[in-house]
Parts: C-alpha cells; sequence; structure tokens
C-alpha cells in the first residue's frame, strides 16, 4: 500500500474514531473527512464500515470532484457533500456527520437551537442555524451534493459566517460541523449535540425560557474568542 497520504489517512481514523469515543454514533452512523489543500484531495471514512472493524487503511482518499484516489472501499455516502463544502469554503479543514441524539431531535423539529447560556455564548453569538428541509426536486437530482448547497443557501438566506459559526442542522436530517481540522470538526460536533441536549432540557424545565440577554453573549463569547481574550493560557 502506498504511504503517499499516510499521515492524512491516520489523522481521519482518529477523528473518525472520536465518534463513539464521544458516544456520537452508533453502528455505523456518521463520518469525518480530513482536506489536504496542496494536494487537492480528502480523506473519508468508507461507507458502512462499522467502527469497530476500521483501521487506517480502509480510509478512502477523494479528489474535490469526488474521485477516488485511493482505497479498495467506496467512500462515505456523504463524500459529495464533504467535497462540495471544501471547494466553497476554503478555510475548512475538516468535516464531521453524526446522528447523534438530541442533535438530530432538533433537526426533526426543524427548530434552530436558541442561545439560552454562557455555554452556548462560550462558543457562538447566534442560535445553532436549522436549513429547512430539502426540497423534493433536489432530493430526486444529486442529493448529497445539494446537500451542500441546503447548507450554503442557509447561511446565505441567515447572513451567518461559517467561520464564526462552525455547526448546523439540516432539517429531518441531522448536524454537520466545521473546523481548522477533523479534530476540530469533531470537537464541534460533541459541542453541538451538548447544546442541544442543554436546550432541550431548558425548555422542559421552562417552555417559556429566554434567550441569553446579549450583554453575557458578548461577555462569554469575547472572553474566550475576542482581541482581548483571557481564558486558558497564553
Amino acid at each position: 500500500m502506498s504511504t503517499k497520504y499516510k499521515s492524512l489517512k491516520e489523522e481521519c481514523y482518529e477523528a473518525n474514531m472520536e465518534l463513539p469515543a464521544l458516544d456520537l454514533v452508533v453502528y455505523t452512523f456518521g463520518n469525518v473527512s480530513a482536506v489536504d489543500r496542496s494536494a487537492g484531495v480528502f480523506a473519508i471514512k468508507p461507507s458502512g464500515v462499522p467502527y469497530d472493524d476500521l483501521r487506517w487503511q480502509d480510509i478512502v482518499i477523494v479528489d474535490l470532484d469526488n474521485n477516488v484516489i485511493e482505497g479498495n472501499m467506496r467512500p462515505s455516502s456523504d463524500t459529495k457533500t464533504h467535497a462540495y463544502l471544501y471547494t466553497e469554503w476554503e478555510h475548512i479543514g475538516g468535516i464531521s456527520h453524526t446522528h447523534a441524539t438530541y442533535s438530530v431531535a432538533w433537526a426533526q423539529a426543524q427548530r434552530d437551537i436558541p442561545i439560552f447560556g454562557t455555554t452556548h455564548a462560550d462558543h457562538l453569538t447566534t442560535d445553532i442555524p436549522c436549513a429547512p428541509p430539502m426540497s423534493d426536486e433536489l432530493i430526486a437530482g444529486n442529493y448529497e451534493h445539494m446537500t451542500g448547497q441546503q447548507i450554503l443557501d442557509c447561511f446565505s438566506d441567515k447572513g451567518i459566517s461559517y467561520e464564526e459559526v462552525e455547526m448546523v442542522l439540516l432539517g429531518n436530517h441531522g448536524p454537520f460541523t466545521w473546523g481548522k481540522n477533523a479534530a476540530k470538526a469533531v470537537y464541534n460536533s460533541k459541542v453541538l449535540e451538548e447544546l442541544a441536549k442543554m436546550a432541550y432540557l431548558t425548555l422542559q424545565i421552562n417552555p417559556a425560557a429566554p434567550r441569553l440577554k446579549d450583554a453575557l453573549i458578548k461577555k462569554h463569547y469575547e472572553r474566550k474568542h475576542g482581541k482581548n481574550a483571557y481564558y486558558g493560557q497564553e
């Protein structure tokens, strides 16, 4: 086996194995990819392979036109969505897709996840967007490719930047997250799932719970992400 893409495959493999470790997937659900911009390729989990059986050697290398460059297995059925996002959003290095319970529940409810608390504001300043379900015409067409367009349309319609909000829900489907690398994409998947769970429980306790006030949103986000951030170590 060629070792040309070994490090990229290992990065992708390690990120994929975090999904079951973080209780974000069951069976064969979900996938993570990692891109090598200089080579014009990305690594992605093979379709339908249980995580217990997955090896780094099984990871498939695909170019941005969805051609398999290296690998003996079919890549994830979501490969075209990953390729579309990498092509359209040049500043992301990894993408994660799960069917995590609370995230999917919000997607099935077709609802944005409201920003109720400071845990949410530590990561982003807006509600987590939920894209409308795909139209019948697009479903009947190039479905996985148009899933990427569905995400871009949602961000355009809501005036959101993909560099500021690294997560989305697809109506009746589930979550996609991304980041500077595959590990950050998985991190965002776990954050999204926890925020989805917290928001659900909040509404069970108080269906009329108010959104977090703007002053607290600004304070908590900027102490981690602003130019004068002071959270963590230098």
